[in-house]
């Protein structure tokens, strides 16, 4: 069996993350979102994948062009040229596939692994056209939610339906098995009114009219994360972090504590006075300490800085700096950021409200009580600035000395409070 993963999409609603990589790059404990779904559907048994790219599509192909000979999989590329939706996206792999079975998703996913052998042996035990994979949810209006007949088999897909519809709550979770039959139903499937072929419409299109059977398998009892807003980031990186062994492969000088599950790679030094709580993530030739406190939940990519300085449930991507008396929680730092000393990411309301971010013009509540800051890439803060929650610094963006940000600062902006405490915001000369 072979597997296509559609990984075209800009995923905008994840600005800044995205304004550098693309969604399925972001890293997570030492690999792409990517890899760790290829690792995983290659211990069950695929080792042929054709991935379907689009945005900064040269960032995915170089990276696995050197990681694929190390796992011993083969990967072929295809890029997406028009976005005209998830079956015009799909359709580009049938030369891949000829005339085998194969497991199609989407790049923004993560899944628990054993997700993979569950719905493999359950298509393998059938002799049907197709698998879907199913969650129960709360809210079905926001998902493409699918009914089923007394055999357990797919009789229609509807799309965010109405209460009224009474559609069920069993929501498209975007894992699928077919044979080769689902190029035919793509091949006669027409644009949507959302001007795009959609790939439930071939689903309704291989069981209504080329009378094939898809058969639902629901993975309630696993993890599973379609990772559309900042936040789920910490959702997958809690699973990831949950299943840590301690592994101690730097250096680590005296008067150091360490507790729990604490991974440090090769090249890193953790130097006197350091706390270190696990679960925990430190990557490579990062430089830590001395007397920096990192709390449960962080995971630290490769060639950082943390001093002394307090850290907390982040995600603090490769080649950045928090070196001097900063406090960072519930935050996500991109690369290349640098925090001035004294720089201070609020993560918390004092009605302990939950905090919304702004997420495409829209204000979104992310149900979380805590929620941090996100650090567009090459970013960066001068003394004693104070960020506000849920606030997001646009890519190559400078907060000046002493700002206090309570809004979201646009991309490539000089943001800072001159000397009569007016907020100014120009374009970053720098």
């Amino acid at each position: 069996m072979k597997a296509v993963i559609l990984a075209a999409g800009e995923g905008k609603r994840l600005r800044p993350i995205t304004s550098s990589i693309p969604k399925p790059m972001i890293p997570l404990m030492g690999k792409p979102l990517l890899e760790h779904t290829i690792l995983g559907l290659k211990n069950a048994g695929i080792d042929q994948f054709l991935l379907i790219v689009g945005y900064k599509q040269e960032i995915i192909k170089e990276y696995f062009e050197k990681s694929s000979h190390q796992s011993k999989v083969k990967i072929d590329y295809i890029i997406q040229e028009d976005y005209l939706g998830t079956a015009h996206a799909t359709g580009y792999a049938k030369d891949f596939i000829k005339d085998d079975e194969f497991l199609m998703m989407y790049g923004d996913l993560f899944a628990d692994p054993d997700i993979f052998n569950v719905i493999l042996n359950k298509y393998r035990e059938t002799n049907y056209e197709g698998l879907i994979t199913l969650l129960k949810v709360d809210n079905p209006q926001d998902y493409g939610v699918v009914s089923l007949n007394s055999k357990g088999l797919v009789k229609n897909i509807i799309e965010k339906p109405t209460p009224k519809q009474n559609a069920g709550n069993l929501a498209n979770a975007g894992i699928y098995i077919f044979n080769p039959s689902i190029f035919k139903a793509i091949e006669r499937t027409q644009k949507s009114i959302r001007n795009e072929y959609e790939f439930t419409d071939s689903m309704d299109i291989l069981i209504n009219e080329l009378n094939g059977k898809i058969i639902g398998c629901t993975v309630n009892n696993y993890f599973w994360n379609d990772i559309g807003l900042p936040w789920q980031l910490f959702d997958t990186n809690h699973f990831l972090l949950d299943r840590l062994k301690k592994k101690i492969n730097g250096t680590i000088e005296e008067n150091v504590r360490i507790e729990g599950d604490v991974y440090i790679g090769k090249g890193t030094i953790v130097r006197s006075g350091s706390y270190i709580q696990g679960p925990c993530y430190i990557g490579e030739n990062n430089n830590i300490g001395p007397n920096a406190f990192i709390r449960p939940y962080t995971s630290i990519e490769n060639n950082c800085h943390i001093g002394m300085s307090e850290l907390k449930n982040s995600l603090i991507f490769s080649n950045t700096a928090i070196p001097h008396f900063n406090y960072v929680g519930d935050s996500i730092i991109c690369e290349d950021v640098n925090l001035g000393a004294g720089t201070k990411l609020s993560n918390l309301r004092f009605d302990n409200g939950n905090i919304s971010m702004k997420i495409n013009e829209k204000i979104i509540d992310s149900g979380r009580r805590k929620l941090g800051a996100i650090f567009g890439p090459n970013s960066q803060t001068g003394i004693n600035a104070s960020i506000m929650c849920g606030k997001k610094i646009g890519q190559n963006s400078v907060i000046g000395a002493h700002t206090l940000v309570n809004e979201d600062v646009p991309p490539n902006t000089l943001y800072y409070q001159n000397s009569n405490g007016k907020l100014i915001k120009r374009n970053n000369p720098f």
